[in-house]
């Protein structure tokens, strides 16, 4: 699932930050940012977008009076250094309140509650994907996915009954696959989560394959580890 977002910030140091958290999940895609909420609030009255990271104190026009003055469906997640904004953002029913400095883990868990929501506004949760290979199209569950490998130009796909060759990159795996089913873990890997039998220092095993983790996506990797075991 594909989530658009901007980010409302004006303290520079804090935007920078959370711009390199979305950047760091594939699903995020960053349509603005803004130092102010005037600016943000005109450019939702002629777009809509999914996810607004939205900052409280923003000098004359805030992000509460930003939320009470424009009409939008977006899922609302607050990051703010002041906790006496919380009540009052739930009352404006926003999906999670990021208490600054944040980290990276307890960003994901904000982003997962709005994937929840905006899933089941979708609808059924997705079971199955299609991928081109050769010259057809072939279905593939997404509950037999066990990894995915990179060779050169292609990736492999191996699920529990077939491999498959296609041309399709890493990135567009990531935006068909969702992540708390099959994220990844090195430039040349992606993983099922569900499939890793354990996971030692930096190596996954799945039955006798030992795959890297490497420290870009480590992060990314043990957070999703941790939210799945809660």
């Amino acid at each position: 699932m594909h989530i658009s977002c901007i980010i409302v910030e004006d303290e520079p140091l804090a935007l920078e930050r959370t711009r390199s958290y979305v950047l760091r999940l594939p699903y995020l895609n960053l349509a603005a940012t803004f130092d102010n909420g005037i600016d943000a609030m005109l450019y939702l009255r002629a777009n809509k977008v999914d996810l607004i990271f939205l900052d409280i104190n923003m000098g004359e026009f805030s992000g509460i009076q930003l939320l009470e003055t424009t009409t939008t469906a977006s899922q609302v997640i607050i990051t703010t250094a002041y906790n006496e904004y919380a009540l009052k953002g739930f009352e404006l029913n926003v999906t999670d309140y990021l208490m600054k400095p944040y980290t990276f883990e307890r960003f994901i868990q904000a982003v997962d509650k709005v994937q929840d929501k905006l899933q089941r506004k979708e609808g059924p949760e997705k079971k199955f994907i299609f991928i081109k290979t050769e010259y057809r199209l072939e279905k593939l569950l997404l509950s037999e996915l066990v990894y995915i490998e990179g060779m050169r130009d292609y990736r492999r796909i191996h699920t529990a009954g077939k491999k498959i060759m296609t041309l399709k990159t890493f990135k567009d795996l990531e935006q068909e696959i969702p992540q708390n089913i099959m994220c990844r873990v090195h430039k040349s890997f992606m993983v099922a989560l569900d499939k890793i039998d354990s996971v030692e220092r930096d190596r996954i095993r799945i039955k006798e394959l030992i795959i890297p983790i490497s420290e870009t996506y480590k992060k990314n990797f043990f957070a999703l580890i941790d939210q799945s075991a809660k």
